[in-house]
């Protein structure tokens, strides 16, 4: 994946190659008046995206076991949320760690029919956040890495990029595996799937992360 750009991100509810990728490169470190100097937004950010990422499959497992409940085997007709383990880890069928897996929650479905293997290239439409933080006076921030399009996403509009799906971090490329033609999802991945302890360029160690991804084509290896 080259290196990300920098956010504001939509409500938690609610590797990229080319020259069309819109590299924002933001310095995303909050500045912080005289009388605060001290002030760290990435105080205790390990065990702050750790406890974040667990929030939210929380929701997406309180959600699907509803689901399931009460519509059984058509669950996912009913559910808008997912949680997919990373393919390059041990068999799917195989409990792992939390950590092991995305969570994903989808707005809209689109009508594809085929799904990209790693090796296959995709043209996709994204934008990146870390999870929210706050600055000295308690506000909130969101802070956009990485995108390829400006302003409100508008799929007349913009862009895609062109990638070959393993070209991206494990977390992003396993939710490329699931997506079809037409899929808009948030899709969010958790430190070990994404950088890790070591970060990249702009995206602390330890950072989850926030995607919302938007697959326009999927072009097999022929």
């Amino acid at each position: 994946m080259t290196p990300f750009s920098k956010v504001t991100i939509p409500s938690l509810t609610g590797r990229v190659r080319g020259g069309s990728v819109l590299f924002l490169l933001l310095l995303f470190f909050s500045s912080c008046s005289s009388d605060s100097s001290d002030y760290d937004p990435y105080h205790h950010w390990r065990t702050r995206n750790e406890a974040w990422y667990a929030g939210v499959a929380d929701s997406a497992r309180t959600a699907i076991a509803a689901a399931q409940r009460q519509y059984g085997d058509r669950w996912e007709e009913h559910c808008d949320w997912r949680m997919y383990k990373s393919l390059r880890r041990s068999p799917i069928y195989q409990t792992g760690h939390l950590e092991d897996s995305i969570c994903v929650h989808i707005l809209t479905r689109g009508e594809g029919s085929v799904s990209p293997l790693s090796t296959d290239t995709v043209y996709i439409n994204f934008r990146g956040w870390l999870m929210p933080t706050t600055d000295a006076e308690g506000n909130r921030k969101d802070i956009i890495f990485a995108q390829t399009y400006y302003g409100t996403f508008d799929p007349a509009t913009a862009a895609a990029t062109k990638s070959v799906v393993n070209a991206f971090s494990e977390g992003f490329e396993t939710a490329l595996q699931y997506m079809v033609a037409g899929d808009d999802w948030n899709v969010y991945i958790p430190q070990d799937l994404f950088y890790g302890s070591s970060g990249k360029d702009v995206i602390p160690g330890y950072s989850a992360a926030l995607f919302r991804i938007n697959m326009v084509k999927v072009q097999p290896v022929k």
